[in-house]
């Protein structure tokens, strides 16, 4: 009984967040109105209400999902990383950036991140940090199994270059977020062209 009941709550968790994802779209976060995202739902509004309790809420929420099927498939990338370090970044970042707008707009990731500078100390802002932090640690994870495998040089702090390729990335992902015209294409390919000088000081591997 108790796995049915983890299951249907699982289903209207879903339900819930895609309604809301199909709404902010379509409408815009500020113009989306709870009753119409738990209508489209199928579930009442104290049902909803009993989940989040607030869009933000439902935000946040979409973020993590977002950032969990990430980090799912970079688990795979890093597991069994190409055996080159700007190849391997390149899989792995792009992998995050092809996802990025699955879930969630332009306009609903800035909101997410106005809502977590502007509410620093709010559960929502602590949650999306978190995020942050394990997409980070992530990518500190490839540096240090490149480092393992003999591609990335010893004395390399895999901690320290993690943090400045995740860095770098994020902050080029909040520029492509702050304008609607910029392709996905483009984002891809100005992360790569700054990362690979980095690459190719780091690696043990010289290519002439």
């Amino acid at each position: 009984m108790a796995g049915l009941r983890a299951k249907q709550k699982a289903d209207r968790t879903r339900r819930i967040l895609e309604a809301a994802t199909t709404l902010f779209r379509r409408e815009g976060y500020d113009s989306a109105r709870i009753e119409d995202i738990a209508e489209m739902a199928e579930v009442s509004v104290g049902t909803l209400y009993n989940y989040y309790q607030n869009k933000g809420d439902i935000l946040v929420a979409t973020v993590a999902m977002e950032v969990t099927e990430v980090l799912e498939g970079g688990a795979r990338i890093v597991a069994n990383p190409p055996l080159n370090v700007a190849e391997a970044l390149r899989t792995l970042i792009e992998q995050y950036y092809d996802h990025s707008l699955y879930y969630l707009s332009k306009e609903m990731w800035r909101t997410a991140m106005a809502i977590s500078i502007q509410q620093p100390d709010t559960p929502l802002s602590r949650r999306y940090t978190e995020l942050d932090g394990q997409l980070c640690a992530q990518v500190i994870r490839l540096v240090e199994t490149l480092q393992a495998r003999g591609v990335v040089q010893a004395g390399v702090d895999a901690k320290a270059m993690g943090e400045v390729f995740f860095n770098n990335l994020n902050m080029m992902f909040i520029e492509f977020c702050k304008v609607d015209a910029m392709p996905l294409e483009e984002l891809k390919a100005r992360v790569n062209a700054q990362h690979e000088p980095i690459a190719a000081l780091i690696s043990s591997i010289k290519i002439v």
